[in-house]
C-alpha cells in the first residue's frame, strides 16, 4: 500500500507536466486560434469576440492559470464543432477507443506469448521461422497500407467482416489487427530473446539437474523472469497502440479519441484538439504507472527496493 501511495503521489507532478506541454506545444503553433477557427474571411469583431471567450486577450501566464484550473474540474472549454463541452465530446468518444486499444493489445498479447515461447524452446524450428515472420511483418507494414488491404480482401473481396464502423465484434476484427501486427512483432521477438537468456541462466540449470521437468522450468522458473522486460516494452507500446489509433479509427471509421482528433484538425476546433491530446497523454501516464506498479508485484527485487 505504500508503494501505491507513493506512486499515486508521483503521478500528480507527472500529470501536470503532461497538461503544461499540452498547452505549451498548442501556443507555440503560428497563427492566431480564434482567426484559425472562423476562417480568414471572418470579421475583425468576430474573431476579437471569440478571442474574448477563448481567454486569448489575456496574458499567457492568466491563460495557462485558467486552462489548469479548469482542466482540475473537468472543464476544457466548449467544442465550436459539436456544440458541446469538449469534456463531453471526449467522454462520448474515449470508450471506442479504449475498446479498439484493449482488443489490439489482447490479440497481440496472446499471439507474441506463445509464439516467443516457442522460438525460444526450439530455435531455428519451422515455428521460430513463423515467429521471426511474424515479426518481419509487424516492423515492416505500416498500418495505414495493411487496413486498406484487410478491408479490401476481407470486407470487399470475401465479406466477412463489416467495412466500417462500430457495432459488434465483426466491426473490432479489422481495426484490432490492424493496430495490434505493429506490437506484435515487437513483443514476440522480446519474448523469444528474453526467454533464451533466461533458459541459460544458473537456476534453470539447476532446476534441470534436479530432474524438474521441461515444461515446469519454463513456465515458473524462467517465463517469470523473462516477463520483466516483455512488461516493460508492452506498457511502452500502449503509447504506440494509442498514436496508431488516429491512422486506424479514421480508415475504419471507428468512432474513437483519434477519429476525433481529425475532425477536430479539420474543423479548426482548438480546444479540442487540445483537450484530446491531454486525453490520450494521461491516459498514457496511467499505464505506464500501472506498469510500473505490475514490474514490481513480478520481480520482488524491484518492490524491495521501493
Amino acid at each position: 500500500m505504500r508503494l501505491v501511495a507513493r506512486r499515486l503521489v508521483l503521478l500528480v507532478p507527472t500529470l501536470l507536466g503532461v497538461a503544461t506541454l499540452v498547452f505549451g506545444f498548442l501556443h507555440l503553433l503560428p497563427g492566431d486560434p480564434a482567426e484559425i477557427m472562423l476562417g480568414e474571411s471572418a470579421a475583425p469583431a468576430d474573431v476579437a469576440a471569440l478571442r474574448r471567450d477563448l481567454g486569448l486577450d489575456r496574458p499567457l501566464a492568466a491563460q495557462y492559470t485558467r486552462f489548469i484550473a479548469g482542466a482540475l474540474r473537468g472543464d476544457l472549454g466548449r467544442s465550436i464543432a459539436f456544440q458541446a463541452p469538449v469534456t463531453h465530446v471526449i467522454v462520448a468518444r474515449y470508450p471506442a477507443t479504449l475498446e479498439l486499444a484493449a482488443a489490439a493489445f489482447v490479440l497481440a498479447v496472446a499471439l507474441a506469448l506463445p509464439l516467443g515461447i516457442a522460438g525460444a524452446m526450439r530455435p531455428g524450428s519451422s515455428l521460430d521461422r513463423a515467429a521471426r515472420l511474424v515479426t518481419l511483418a509487424g516492423a515492416c507494414v505500416p498500418s495505414f497500407w495493411l487496413g486498406p488491404m484487410l478491408i479490401f480482401v476481407f470486407s470487399m473481396e470475401l465479406g466477412w467482416f463489416p467495412v466500417s464502423g462500430r457495432g459488434g465484434l465483426a466491426h473490432l476484427v479489422l481495426p484490432a489487427v490492424t493496430l495490434g501486427l505493429a506490437m506484435t512483432g515487437v513483443l514476440v521477438r522480446l519474448t523469444r530473446t528474453s526467454l533464451l537468456a533466461a533458459l541459460g541462466d544458473g537456476y534453470v540449470r539447476t532446476a534441470r539437474a534436479k530432474g524438474v521437468g521441461e515444461w515446469r522450468v519454463v513456465s515458473v522458473h524462467a517465463l517469470r523472469n523473462a516477463l520483466l522486460p516483455v512488461t516493460t516494452v508492452a506498457g511502452l507500446q500502449v503509447g504506440a497502440l494509442l498514436a496508431g489509433a488516429i491512422i486506424t479509427e479514421t480508415i475504419f471509421a471507428w468512432p474513437g479519441i483519434g477519429r476525433l482528433v481529425v475532425q477536430a484538425i479539420d474543423a479548426r476546433d482548438y480546444l479540442l484538439v487540445q483537450g484530446c491530446v491531454l486525453a490520450i497523454g494521461l491516459t498514457y501516464v496511467a499505464v505506464n504507472t500501472l506498469t510500473d506498479l505490475l514490474q514490481r508485484a513480478i520481480d520482488p527485487r524491484l518492490r524491495d527496493g521501493g
